[in-house]
């Protein structure tokens, strides 16, 4: 058993966006938008292509060189924001590569592990054991040699500094291989494909006219855009801008947005065409203050909510501070297939639906698994199991705890998280069965909730030992849930402590006991019941 991990109170969000559509364009306004955004993606990729060639050279130096050379064909602000997005790109991908090679790393101790095994040895619960014929043996030790090629390059690249970037996205470009499965043109694939290589954003600046100097959104909602030197033949307005014909409404946040800018704080804006639907997007996004966490002590002491986290639905169950379960358990359910913005529609509404009982129930917390499946996807990891494969790679974990510490801020809930070590496993053994009933139907993933909270309240899952019967002379004398933390024996069966205060059993019960008479016999012909001996017998 591997040592379980201390729980903590996740910081809340260091930022907010917001979305509104652009209705009603006209042509003049789609066509400005298409060239300054084809015109900005083309120095984009260029600035992009320089930053990777730089790897681990990079110095501010260099970042300021690239900087001039891009404010020579745009401007200062548009040169920064370029500059500074190749930049994270370079970083994103250079994570990307590590957890390549993490991965790659944990395949590969796999393989020699079940290579190194007899053929047909079983496995245990903690580890895999051989393969189970010579034929898969030596496919798997072929394998091994992929493997450990692929993991000596990946390698060589991160000690160069060399990373592979597609602006524009891996999976779109191959799409343009499978154009029949995907059910698009070539036409639709080209237009989607340069949609995606545009840079329409720009960022916010502190002090500034409504917050930021290129794409400027005042508080009415009309959006100006200042045109690059090239293009400044396009401009409607003065000082080489174009002004779009609507105007933009925020619906969510719309207050909150419009004190910045009357208020000349940064908002940074990114312009968006959605080519399936045809429609025009502007985002817009702040900083907001780092919001000092709540202690953990003071996070626990409304009780919380344990929630497993699973392919389908969210399972979750209310725990007071002592850690006993209250009321019933709870479901709630999502739809992961179809299109990303499909999945992510149905992790707002299920999360949604939890908070909104969480609030109902007077909680102070929500406890949820720090789960991370980065290195526990691999089919070396689980074998044939290809649907499981499937089904962990499609829970989006990294989506599901944003979005749920962003939600919990604005309702005042804090979230802890805990380890998921032995969670489904010790809940399922201590709690589905005492809690199921007649009217309630328990399933590992309902206990695995209660453990999830136990383990945020800093009470161990298992359980008290269960009471004696009744036929005992103690009778049931302590219930089997969690009592307070400072309760005598709350982990266990109480002390035995002889004397008559307690009615405990003489030591000497059973040598005597032999020799004793009963006083009561069983009148098993007649009435069936427990009747009084008229005779003692005695010596």
């Amino acid at each position: 058993m591997r040592e379980v991990a201390a729980s903590f109170v996740v910081p809340g969000p260091s930022g907010v966006a917001v979305r509104g559509r652009l209705k009603h364009l006209t042509a003049e306004d789609e066509r400005v938008l298409r060239a300054v955004g084809a015109y900005q993606g083309g120095l984009a990729s260029r600035d992009l292509k320089a930053r990777c060639a730089d790897g681990l050279k990079h110095s501010a130096e260099s970042w300021a060189g690239r900087k001039r050379e891009l404010t020579k064909e745009s401007s200062s602000r548009i040169a920064g924001a370029i500059t500074k997005a190749s930049h994270d790109q370079w970083a994103l991908a250079r994570r990307c590569q590590a957890a390549h090679i993490r991965s790659l790393e944990a395949g590969i101790r796999t393989l020699r592990h079940r290579l190194s095994l007899p053929v047909g040895a079983k496995g245990t619960k903690r580890a895999p054991g051989g393969y189970r014929s010579r034929g898969e043996w030596f496919h798997k030790s072929r394998r091994l040699k992929a493997l450990e090629d692929r993991l000596a390059a990946a390698v060589a690249d991160w000690q160069a500094g060399q990373v592979r970037v597609v602006r524009g996205g891996k999976r779109l470009l191959n799409t343009r291989h499978h154009l029949a499965e995907a059910g698009l043109s070539e036409e639709q694939w080209r237009e989607r494909w340069e949609a995606e290589r545009w840079f329409l954003a720009a960022d916010g600046e502190s002090g500034k006219r409504y917050g930021n100097e290129t794409i400027r959104v005042t508080p009415d909602g009309r959006v100006s855009i200042k045109l690059p030197a090239l293009l400044a033949h396009l401009a409607n307005s003065a000082h080489g801008r174009y002004t779009l014909t609507p105007a933009v409404a925020f619906a969510h946040r719309g207050g909150e947005w419009a004190d910045r800018v009357e208020g000349n704080r940064a908002v940074a804006y990114r312009i968006h065409y959605d080519t399936g639907r045809g429609r025009w997007y502007l985002t817009a996004s702040w900083q907001r203050p780092v919001v000092r966490t709540v202690p953990l002590e003071a996070a626990r002491t409304g009780g919380v909510i344990g929630v497993d986290t699973n392919a389908d639905h969210f399972a979750a169950y209310r725990l007071d501070a002592h850690g006993n379960p209250v009321g019933e358990p709870h479901r709630f359910g999502y739809d992961l297939s179809g299109t990303a913005a499909h999945r992510d529609a149905q992790v707002r509404h299920a999360l949604t639906r939890l908070l909104h009982w969480a609030r109902r129930t007077g909680v102070s917390a929500i406890a949820i698994e720090d789960l991370d499946f980065g290195a526990e996807k691999t089919r070396e990891k689980h074998g044939r199991r290809k649907r499981f494969r499937q089904l962990i790679s499609g829970l989006p974990t990294g989506k599901l705890k944003a979005r749920l510490v962003s939600m919990a801020a604005e309702r005042g809930l804090a979230i802890i998280a805990v380890d998921p070590a032995y969670t489904s496993m010790w809940g399922a053994q201590h709690w589905q069965k005492p809690l199921t009933t007649p009217h309630r139907r328990m399933s590992r993933h309902d206990a695995a909730g209660i453990a999830i909270g136990r383990r945020a309240l800093g009470h161990p899952i298992r359980r008290r030992t269960t009471p004696p019967s009744h036929d005992r002379s103690d009778r049931v004398r302590h219930r089997t849930v969690q009592a307070a933390p400072g309760a005598s024996g709350c982990e266990g069966p109480r002390p035995r402590i002889p004397g008559p205060r307690t009615r405990s059993v003489p030591p000497d019960t059973a040598r005597t006991r032999a020799t004793r008479t009963p006083k009561t016999v069983r009148d098993v012909r007649s009435t069936r019941m427990w009747v009084q001996d008229s005779l003692l017998l005695t010596e």
